[in-house]
């Protein structure tokens, strides 16, 4: 109650827990501010300490219901070369399990560390396993190239030796997430986390791109895959901005299976979007407009899609449409099991805030008992 932040008008708010939830409006009427700005860090607060500051408000009540809050934002996964899905979301370091349990590996004496390129030794000298290097253009922005000694492959020869199924760990990388599927569907704890990613639309990026190539509603969506092998408490609020950007029908009804099993686990999904496949799909709509900006900030309409396809509001005249035109071509949502996709293992693994961060922790501390070199993070630019 009292949410009076940049343009909101102050009307109490109700969010109904263990549905989704989606906030509408047009550009600049408050769903930000409200959900991003105002819901989010108090919860923050109130769950994980947080020091965020939210913006103003009188009250909040039922806030016990939850155990914790997590917002899938659009922000990039990673600032270096060096970061990308694989790595974000902990895939990466079982990879290197499998090399290093290769016969091969075992002849040779190779560790797991000799797969990483954020340590020495198995890593291209050049690059130091950035796989690109950077071109100064003098009086012109610096621009980045493959690496000509490893040709963008981010190891050493030696290193690429070892194959698993006559794919190197550069060939891996290189794979998308759907043709990693077919390789390692014999790998149980692999096959759980590419999952995760094909189930949200990912199934065509490569597992080793560069997180900086990675749209936002990419890098949501790989958040949302790196959420979902975590293990559930059925009592945990979503919020999503807009994750159905870029996305093609298909991957919306895909997107739209896993918030919908996230529900039913439990959970609230909260989901700023304007996109009318996911609003007609929602247990409860939130219309705040009428216009962006002062005009802006009022809470015109709460209820359900059909509640609202019956409203003057501008978003329901537009949902009224859609679905009369649905109605003739029903079609069933997207079953996914989230269980299939978590292992209490993952879960205990992918505690960390940042999974992307830790893994490089890792990998430093195991080169140093190795006794190998550790270079520091930020060498490459």
């Amino acid at each position: 109650e009292g949410a009076t932040g940049h343009n909101l008008k102050g009307e109490p708010f109700r969010l109904p827990l263990g549905k989704l939830v989606c906030v509408t409006g047009v550009s600049g009427s408050g769903k930000s501010s409200l959900i991003s700005e105002t819901l989010y860090p108090i919860l923050q607060r109130h769950h994980h300490n947080a020091k965020t500051v939210p913006l103003h408000y009188d009250a909040i009540d039922g806030e016990d219901h939850i155990d914790k809050v997590i917002e899938i934002s659009q922000q990039p996964i990673g600032r270096t070369p060096r970061s990308n899905p694989a790595t974000y979301t902990g895939l990466m370091d079982y990879l290197r399990d499998l090399f290093a349990d290769l016969p091969e590996s075992k002849m040779r004496g190779y560790t797991k560390t000799r797969f990483s390129f954020n340590t020495k030794g198995g890593r291209c000298k050049k690059c130091t396993g950035a796989g690109i290097v950077k071109l100064e253009m003098n009086f012109l922005p610096d621009t980045y190239v493959a690496c000509d000694e490893c040709d963008g492959k981010r190891y050493n020869p030696e290193t690429l030796e070892v194959r698993y199924r006559d794919h190197s760990m550069a060939d891996v990388l290189d794979l998308t997430v759907a043709e990693a599927l077919e390789l390692f569907e014999n790998v149980p704890r692999i096959e759980r986390k590419l999952r995760t990613l094909d189930s949200v639309g990912l199934g065509y990026i490569h597992l080793g791109q560069q997180s900086t190539t990675l749209s936002g509603g990419e890098a949501q969506r790989v958040k949302l895959a790196k959420e979902l092998s975590r293990p559930g408490t059925g009592d945990t609020l979503y919020i999503l901005d807009e994750p159905t950007t870029g996305l093609h029908f298909e991957d919306i009804r895909h997107l739209l299976g896993v918030l919908r099993a996230l529900v039913e686990k439990g959970n609230t999904v909260v989901v700023i979007e304007h996109n009318l496949d996911v609003l007609k799909t929602a247990d409860q709509l939130v219309d705040l407009g009428p216009e962006g900006g002062a005009e802006g900030g009022h809470l015109l309409f709460e209820g359900t899609p059909e509640e609202m396809a019956e409203s003057d509001t501008s978003t329901g005249g537009f949902l009224k449409e859609e679905l009369e035109r649905s109605a003739a071509f029903a079609e069933e949502d997207e079953d996914v099991d989230l269980d299939a996709m978590a292992s209490s293992a993952d879960d205990r693994a992918a505690e960390d805030e940042d999974l992307d961060e830790g893994v490089a922790e890792a990998e430093e501390a195991e080169a140093r008992e190795n006794g190998e070199a550790v270079v520091e993070e930020g060498a490459v630019a």
